[in-house]
């Protein structure tokens, strides 16, 4: 064999080498950057079902998978390139916007607990019952708070794999989005027909199964309703830690540095449970900054003239009531 060839073929098993090894870098980058997003996930999770609740059987599924294309898109084609651009170009700019969809969360969940305070909950009436658009509308809205959830979970993601070239980070964004929308929205669907697969079960032998089964359909109804308090809490819990994350990289650290002083606190004095309490107080305190700041942005929406417009068909609602 020529010295000619048998170079040939060290380059290219060299090559082979370099490429096995960087698609180890790429695996395991995205492993990583999954697994940072992952309390945003569980987030993204509890949110979703309460947008189907009150929603007929044969519709679930499909609104479901309405929200979960909507979600891809989200990512793969609005917040992936521009977290992309604006981490090359003005990675200042994050931060900011993140904060505004921060906001936005905070809006959302302070907005869902007035509701529930005042006994009025849209989707207490079934969606069939309110309209040929309400449907439409509640994908729509889902949407909207999913684009949110969504972009901290890439520009989580998006950190964790900073130090990587333009066009790896790229692909590793692309795989986290198409792999977490998958497990989130394939857990949503599981979770709202929980119900429909109970009651098929109760229909069957053994009697185990028989009872299984009609303890599913009497216990979702109860868990979806957990599910939707859960997800207005974490509306208020990832909005207001977006916004004290978000302060604290712009400079004004005070708040931020006395809850993570009491957090450490907590952590360093509580043997054994220390981590667990100091998680739950950061959360706590994360929840109360949402609500309060979705409280004053609700309050003054509220005051604005099409803020009072959009409230006038609950008053009179309620009076009607």
């Amino acid at each position: 064999m020529s010295a000619g060839l048998i170079g040939l073929l060290d380059d290219v098993a060299a090559i082979a080498k370099a490429a096995a090894a960087s698609l180890d870098d790429v695996t395991a980058a995205t492993g990583r950057a999954t697994a940072k997003a992952a309390g945003v996930v569980i987030d993204d999770t509890a949110v979703t079902p309460q947008f189907v609740t009150g929603v007929t059987p044969d519709r679930e599924l499909p609104i479901v998978k309405k929200i979960a294309w909507g979600s891809i898109r989200n990512k793969l084609l609005i917040i992936l390139p521009v977290a992309l651009i604006l981490s090359q170009f003005a990675e200042w700019a994050l931060t900011p916007i993140l904060m505004l969809g921060g906001t936005y969360l905070c809006y959302e969940g302070a907005e869902k607990v007035w509701e529930r305070l005042r006994g009025h909950d849209t989707h207490a009436t079934p969606v069939a019952e309110q309209g040929a658009g309400a449907e439409k509308s509640l994908v729509s809205s889902a949407i909207r708070t999913d684009l949110i959830l969504s972009a901290e979970i890439m520009v989580i993601a998006l950190n964790e794999v900073a130090d990587e070239g333009f066009w790896q980070r790229l692909f590793i964004l692309a795989i986290v989005a198409i792999v977490i929308t998958i497990g989130v929205y394939g857990v949503v669907g599981v979770i709202v027909k929980m119900d429909d697969i109970g009651l098929a079960l109760s229909r069957r032998r053994p009697a185990g199964v028989q009872r299984l089964g009609r303890g599913l359909v009497v216990g979702m109804p109860r868990l979806l309703g957990v599910i939707g308090v859960v997800g207005t809490v974490a509306m208020l819990w990832v909005g207001g830690h977006i916004l004290l994350n978000g302060v604290h990289e712009l400079g004004w650290t005070a708040l931020y540095d006395a809850i993570h002083h009491v957090e450490h606190a907590i952590s360093e004095g509580v043997p054994g449970v220390g981590g667990v309490l100091a998680w739950l107080f950061e959360t706590l305190c994360s929840t109360v900054v949402g609500l309060v700041v979705g409280a004053v942005v609700l309050g003054a929406i509220h005051l604005l003239p099409f803020g009072q417009k959009h409230a006038e068909p609950h008053d009179g609602e309620a009076e009607h009531a």
